[in-house]
């Protein structure tokens, strides 16, 4: 494994202000074989303020997956599935392999924070994130999470290349593409999201039990369409949804309080306390009882 040279850079003195770590091939090949970093590496990273007239063209794609948060200004990326172009608050994804060409826009060129990633476990990671070379552009729901963890990977690799600087930087990475996972929302979705607003009716109603019925009413789509929607935004059924939520609330109050199962199960939207208890338990593999004399804290 080694790092890709760009076909093209402009600008090869750089950006004022920029910061950049590449790794020498002969540590990336270490590095990949060592159990802790063999999963994922990063293997080059880097911040570029305003970067006028930044570009890179790659025929053969990289190595390395590649993951480009835009924090300020636009660029354009452009794949065999067409241009797709990322402007502040989103980040770019492109698996390797995968022939490109990104560059920053002309009048509002962006600022990046960027990495490249190999390992084992990568490949499942961006599978994850949601993204594809058809649709390789995401919003985020909280860029300045992501940005920090760049930076820390940054910083990190700035030090030294010893082993505990690249596990560490691993980590960050992995805590990175994790939360891109998280926050994944797909780029030109409307700001007010019909299932992302009934899974908040949710939320804001954990004690009370909602129908799908009710909920695809709420997002105005058919039952179907709805369930497939929100299985894909939560992983999980609506009704399945429901409980963990309820039961999340449910081990809240027998942590913080001294109330009685029966009055829990009642407030979390359980009237029989042994139906309560069957589900607690389907969940935790131990009944309400067991789980408040555990050991906590």
């Amino acid at each position: 494994m080694t790092t890709d040279p760009p076909t093209l850079a402009w600008l090869p003195d750089g950006f004022p202000g920029q910061r950049m770590r590449v790794l020498p091939r002969p540590v990336i090949a270490l590095a990949l074989r060592a159990p802790t970093t063999s999963q994922i590496l990063v293997t080059d990273v880097g911040f570029f303020p305003r970067a006028s007239s930044h570009g890179r063209v790659r025929p053969h794609g990289a190595r390395q997956n590649i993951v480009i948060v835009c924090a300020a200004g636009r660029g354009v990326c452009h794949l065999p599935s067409g241009s797709h172009r990322i402007a502040a608050g989103q980040a770019l994804v492109i698996p390797a392999g995968v022939a490109h060409r990104y560059e920053a826009d002309a009048d509002e060129p962006w600022t990046i924070w960027w990495m490249h990633v190999a390992g084992a476990g990568v490949a499942e990671l961006f599978a994850t994130v949601g993204t594809t070379a058809d649709q390789p552009v995401i919003g985020l729901g909280d860029p300045p999470r992501i940005i920090a963890l760049i930076d820390t990977i940054i910083r990190r690799m700035e030090r030294d290349e010893t082993m505990s600087t690249l596990l560490a930087a691993s980590g960050a990475a992995w805590h990175a593409l994790a939360l891109l996972a998280a926050d994944r929302r797909a780029v030109g979705r409307d700001a007010a999201d019909p299932i992302e607003a009934t899974i908040e009716h949710l939320r804001a109603a954990t004690s009370t039990r909602v129908s799908v019925s009710e909920l695809a009413g709420m997002a105005g789509l058919s039952e179907s369409h709805y369930a497939a929607l929100f299985r894909q935004a939560t992983g999980y059924g609506v009704l399945e949804y429901q409980t963990r939520q309820r039961m999340g609330l449910a081990r809240e109050l027998l942590d913080t309080t001294h109330r009685t199962i029966s009055s829990i199960a009642l407030q979390v939207g359980y009237p029989d306390p042994l139906y309560f208890s069957r589900q607690f338990r389907r969940i935790h593999a131990m009944s309400p009882s067991e789980f408040r004399s555990r050991d906590a804290g």
